[in-house]
């Protein structure tokens, strides 16, 4: 072998022009193309879908708390007194196509505004000057699952957006490290299941997080929110990497919403990961403001979706359901009035002395209402069937004008007869608070503008402060 063969030649330190321009050509894109990939990630950051934007107009309500009454509780008996059906007791009534069913409950006028509160609310009554009740909504059709969906999508048929999601679209998040709009449900769920919290055709990211609010620890609450293999520094890794991979993807191919919205949610949960930890972990309360929520379901649920709106979480739904009571409605309802009266209560008092009522709007209701005679099923311990003509909502904080009644139903509370509310006005009502015009708040999709009133809607302005 000759060595002389293995040596530097003069003509290898020198390169053709056409050779020179390549390989410097190539090393300036490696160059560009790190930048371009840093400024992009940047731009992710700075222009992240749940960054905080501005409404239309100044807001009264910068954050949603939802206490969902599903099952549809008895207007008659908790929100719109009928003293003509409590005289008519066991009578037929004209257009009830029944016996009149007095309700076993009596009201009382409270606070200064005298707006009177069954008695199985005695601490919520203590708060009658924050809160508005709506006595006239109405809705479409008195089916549970059905009517569930329409009252938190707007929706009877195609799936469209929840509440929650078009208030996260609209306004943002004030919390990066946690989902702006959290599903707080007791167990197995609810009717609809995660069509109430459902993005549909906005993008993933604006879905809601359910969580279950019955298991004991965070880790159980929140499944997988711990990574069993790898430490955060090497998750970090990992994602960045991700991005920088979509980034070329979104580049050389086209944008992908389903992979955008899985790297969002892988993004999600690492920073969950402390964040979550922290708020949903109820022990880290004093134990005053603990007891005054009391050591119930619901009680749980409403502190923590007291310290989550505390930490710029912006739409909180909470589901109390149990409210389908076609027989046994004089001791049933009053349990499960029981059950919210105390928590929301301590709900009002607590976002009251920290201020944030002012600007936290507080809504309770269920799907549709309730019959004023008795249920057809008929026995000793009668209950009311389903009503999609009449049902009452109270609202409070946000803008409401506290003390006030929207509306009336007819003397036996069977029909919504004054200033009556259809769930799309109560919903560009909700989105009137948060600072939308609800025409305008809209998303393109399949070539039409959707919007969460459809194409109706008028706002209930004698409600709002």
């Amino acid at each position: 072998m000759n060595p002389l063969e293995h040596q530097a030649q003069l003509p290898d330190l020198f390169l053709t022009r056409r050779q020179w321009l390549a390989r410097f050509g190539m090393g300036m894109g490696a160059v560009g193309l790190g930048a371009m990939l840093a400024d992009e990630a940047r731009a992710a950051n700075d222009l992240s879908p749940l960054a905080p934007k501005n409404p239309h107009f100044p807001a009264k309500a910068k954050r949603v708390i939802h206490i969902f009454a599903q099952g549809a509780p008895s207007h008659v008996d908790t929100w719109d007194p009928k003293p003509a059906l409590t005289k008519n007791d066991g009578k037929s009534i004209s257009g009830g196509n029944g016996v009149a069913f007095g309700s076993p409950f009596k009201f009382t006028k409270q606070g200064r505004s005298g707006l009177e509160f069954s008695e199985v609310f005695p601490s919520l009554a203590k708060h009658a000057d924050d809160m508005a009740v709506v006595r006239s909504l109405h809705t479409d059709i008195p089916a549970h699952d059905v009517a569930t969906v329409f009252m938190n999508t707007g929706s009877l048929r195609l799936a469209k957006p929840s509440l929650g999601s078009w208030v996260l679209y609209g306004l943002g998040t004030e919390n990066q490290n946690m989902p702006g709009f959290i599903s707080l449900r007791p167990g197995g769920g609810a009717p609809g299941g995660a069509q109430n919290y459902q993005s549909a055709f906005l993008p993933g990211i604006f879905q809601g997080s359910s969580i279950n609010t019955q298991a004991q620890s965070v880790e159980q609450m929140i499944e997988n929110i711990r990574n069993n293999y790898l430490a955060p520094k090497e998750q970090r890794r990992q994602l960045d990497l991700v991005h920088q991979l979509n980034a070329i993807h979104s580049q050389n191919l086209q944008k992908d919403a389903q992979l955008e919205a899985r790297i969002e949610a892988f993004e999600m949960a690492y920073k969950m990961q402390t964040a979550a930890t922290d708020a949903f972990d109820i022990a880290k309360e004093p134990e005053n403001v603990r007891s005054l929520y009391g050591s119930s379901t619901q009680g749980k649920q409403l502190l923590i979706a007291r310290r989550l709106v505390e930490r710029g979480v912006r739409f909180v739904q909470v589901w109390a359901s149990g409210w389908d009571h076609h027989q046994d409605l004089a001791d049933r309802l009053r349990q499960k009035a029981g059950e919210i009266d105390a928590p929301a209560a301590a709900l009002l008092t607590d976002l009251k002395q920290r201020g944030m009522l002012d600007n936290t709007l507080v809504i309770w209701g269920g799907e549709f209402g309730r019959k004023p005679t008795r249920d057809k099923n008929g026995n000793d311990d009668p209950g009311r069937d389903h009503n999609n003509r009449a049902f009452s909502h109270w609202l409070a904080g946000g803008g409401i004008k506290g003390g006030t009644v929207w509306g009336a139903t007819d003397e036996f509370g069977a029909m919504a007869v004054q200033d009556k509310v259809h769930v799309h006005d109560y919903h560009a009502t909700l989105l009137a608070l948060m600072g939308f015009d609800h025409e305008k708040l809209t998303y393109r999709y399949n070539g039409r503008d959707f919007r969460l009133t459809d194409n109706f809607g008028h706002v209930v302005k004698g409600i709002i402060a």
